[in-house]
């Protein structure tokens, strides 16, 4: 069943000091929902502030990109953080971010894991109950993206907060509709046309084809562009029009 809408959001504010990684500027002109680095993968305070005033000036969601303190591996190494002190480090984030979103005149409205951490989440209870404790620490019951299925989602929704499903247009997906690490070929898919398909294909029908060819059940409320792959913006424009063309409406999830 087709669903009625789809959340469309990229990873936004990848950027420190003088180096930038995504064009900011020109995503918030087609996704629905920005997930704002906050300083501990990459990010600094100009960045997010000058992220945050961009997006709430267009009308886009701000969600809170959470991370290892891994300014050095973009956030993609994994990490044995106590629980204690992850709490505490994604509460930091989040309140980081959300004062920059408030003096924009928006706010901090969903916490998203990036990188290592999200993938960490969908097998380690403890890491997830840690991030859980610190969105609800920080921003008490701020809704949560992460992977349909994850242990971060069944913790989540059992404290509370409301867990939102994701996909990922661009990733390759395992028989076990988990993501293909970023280590092996093929994890991420660069050809337009095919991003565009599973993109439409996920959203109408829920399934994506795995790396072994099968079929896997991938439903999705919000799906994910990443902002740092080539011609990201052009790929993100083709994927937001795809959608439109098949009739699902591309808004905020609720």
């Amino acid at each position: 069943m087709t669903p009625v809408s789809l959340d469309l959001n990229a990873d936004l504010g990848e950027g420190f000091g003088r180096w930038r990684l995504t064009d900011d500027e020109a995503l918030l002109s087609v996704v629905t929902s920005a997930n704002v680095a906050c300083g501990f993968h990459a990010g600094d305070a100009p960045t997010m502030r000058r992220v945050c005033a961009l997006a709430a000036e267009r009308g886009v969601r701000i969600g809170a990109q959470v991370s290892y303190r891994d300014l050095a591996g973009f956030g993609r190494r994994s990490m044995d953080v106590p629980a204690a002190e992850l709490a505490a480090e994604v509460a930091y984030q989040i309140g980081a971010l959300d004062v920059f979103a408030r003096a924009a005149g928006s706010r901090v409205s969903y916490v998203k894991p990036h990188g290592a951490l999200y993938n960490r989440l969908v097998h380690d209870e403890e890491q997830a109950a840690a991030v859980v404790e610190g969105v609800r620490l920080a921003g008490g019951s701020l809704p949560v993206l992460g992977l349909p299925g994850s242990r971060f989602l069944g913790v989540a929704d059992r404290a509370g907060l409301p867990a939102v499903p994701e996909a990922f247009a661009d990733r390759a997906y395992t028989p076990q509709a988990t993501l293909v690490p970023r280590s092996q070929e093929g994890a991420v898919i660069s050809d337009a046309h095919a991003v565009v398909e599973r993109a439409v294909g996920m959203a109408v029908s829920g399934e994506v084809r795995a790396v072994d060819g099968q079929p896997v059940a991938v439903r999705a409320r919000s799906l994910c562009v990443h902002g740092d792959t080539p011609g990201a913006v052009r790929l993100a424009h083709r994927v937001r029009t795809a959608l439109e063309a098949a009739e699902i409406r591309v808004e905020a999830f609720a």
